[in-house]
């Protein structure tokens, strides 16, 4: 299913066929938490700036409408009109986040809803069962994601019982994708690495997943609160355990630079909800640096947000109208910033893609990581 085409140092060029059409890595999935970008984007406009893989979120649709409405709908592709990759979150994250009062066990998370406050528990069984019902095309195994600093034993505890939830995970998704009214009969599994900060964890918490032949693999647990040198050594440290005829994910990362780096150390797939949470509050990539559309010297700019993009935003309107917009509070002014991130983070991938295929991504990594985390 993972094809590596390209290899220059540890970044990787590959395909990754799923029962919805072929990922070219690496690449960025387009957050849709609950079926629909933040910002007034429809799967439409997903095909305009170059989305490949919408990800949503399994806690947060089981919450409302609840899987069963979506199943109801024939699925979550159906649902929202998107025909490519989905890749649906556990909701462990949002039990992690979310949830103020939660009891952990070894059956699964007794938890209060942000929404209502009802009751939810939530086990890797039933994890399965909403992921299945959803119709996604990646699902995303049930794991506890610990707060960092965490204490080593603690790390060691979770990182042990998220085995045996991965295990559960496999097992009931087997049994649903054989069951004969399943929407997606193909579903496939990404397991979960844990560990906190702690390489040795991490790295025999990688080996034990790794034995389980899941269709992808994710280091999860990064980017929630540790410093971004934590970050990469934790990856440096669990990459050369992570299958190498498999894709590979970090969960919730990041900034371009973030991206840039990972790709440098073997990473295929991301996300995070950035682009699209910056866009809303002015806060615009460009391929020169960051800006903040907010400020006085853009009120009257007739140039585009960024003069190098072809998103539709740049191609029809100005950072004065923009900015405008944003200050008048007009949904319109949302919309146009997300579309522009969004657009942003779809072509720095296919920048990385064609550098890997060029042969050339050293260079473009070392001129790239000077000019994206740049604040103008």
């Amino acid at each position: 299913m993972f094809k590596k085409i390209k290899v220059e140092g540890r970044a990787r060029r590959g395909e990754f066929k799923t029962p919805h059409g072929t990922i070219q890595t690496p690449v960025f999935m387009n957050v849709g938490t609950s079926a629909a970008i933040k910002g007034g984007l429809s799967a439409l406009d997903l095909k305009k700036i170059g989305c490949q893989v919408e990800l949503s979120n399994t806690y947060h649709l089981h919450v409302r409408p609840g899987e069963q409405i979506v199943r109801k709908m024939g699925g979550l592709h159906k649902f929202m009109n998107w025909d490519g990759p989905i890749l649906t979150d556990s909701g462990g994250f949002q039990v992690f986040s979310l949830a103020k009062l939660r009891n952990i066990t070894e059956d699964g998370v007794t938890f209060a809803s942000h929404i209502d406050g009802k009751k939810i528990f939530m086990s890797p069984e039933t994890s399965m069962q909403i992921q299945s019902a959803l119709g996604s095309t990646i699902a995303m195994a049930f794991d506890e994601c610990v707060e960092n600093p965490a204490t080593y034993p603690y790390a060691k505890k979770s990182a042990d019982m998220t085995v045996r939830w991965l295990k559960r995970c496999k097992d009931e998704m087997a049994r649903l994708n054989n069951l004969p009214d399943t929407i997606n009969k193909n579903q496939m599994l990404f397991g979960i690495n844990q560990g906190s900060t702690f390489e040795d964890i991490r790295i025999e918490h990688m080996k034990q997943i790794a034995e389980l032949d899941l269709d992808g693999y994710a280091i999860g647990g990064l980017a929630v609160g540790e410093s971004t040198e934590d970050m990469y050594r934790i990856i440096d440290a669990v990459e050369p355990y992570m299958p190498q005829d498999k894709p590979r994910y970090l969960m919730g990362v990041g900034t371009p630079v973030n991206i840039l780096e990972a790709v440098h150390r073997g990473i295929d797939f991301f996300d995070c909800v950035m682009p699209s949470r910056n866009a809303r509050h002015g806060h615009i990539f460009t391929s020169k640096g960051i800006i903040n559309i907010m400020n006085e010297k853009y009120v009257a700019d007739d140039r585009p947000l960024d003069e190098n993009c072809d998103c539709e935003t740049c191609k029809n309107f100005s950072r004065s109208y923009v900015r405008h917009l944003m200050k008048a509070k007009e949904i319109l002014g949302l919309r146009l910033a997300v579309m522009h991130n969004l657009r942003f983070y779809n072509h720095l991938m296919e920048e990385i893609r064609l550098a890997l295929d060029e042969d050339r991504f050293e260079e473009f990594y070392l001129e790239k990581r000077e000019i994206l985390g740049k604040r103008i």
